[in-house]
């Protein structure tokens, strides 16, 4: 389900693009599951369609979905395989804390800074 807060200072379309991107990525929205229309979306959300069109849009680029024309829009494989790359990355960064012998506590500091720092610079860009 998808609710949007007209209160809330984060704009629609990123409040729906986030609760697709986290029920594809918890699988609340299998792989090949349709979406609903963005005009129907839009409707049922009290949204303008441009604003659904936007979070669409983001989510096909970031590979969560994919559209194909009339057919509609649909759960990407491709947020499957980033999640099993992110798998594998995070395997390997647990084997080089292990190597170096890291606290796992301070290699999680390190993770977080790195991720936050990628946030800050992907909003510079």
């Amino acid at each position: 389900m998808i609710v949007i807060d007209a209160a809330s200072p984060v704009p629609p379309f990123e409040q729906l693009r986030a609760q697709l991107a986290r029920q594809i990525q918890d699988r609340t929205l299998a792989v090949g599951a349709r979406l609903p229309t963005i005009r129907h979306l839009a409707t049922d959300l009290g949204l303008a369609v441009n604003t659904v069109g936007r979070a669409y849009r983001e989510l096909e680029e970031a590979g969560l979905i994919e559209t194909r024309g009339r057919a509609g829009s649909f759960v990407s494989a491709g947020g499957e395989e980033g999640r099993e790359r992110a798998l594998r990355a995070a395997a390997d960064y647990a084997a080089v804390i292990a190597g170096v012998g890291l606290d796992p506590v301070e290699a999680l500091r390190i993770v977080q800074a790195a991720l936050t720092s990628d946030r800050t610079n992907s909003a510079a860009r």
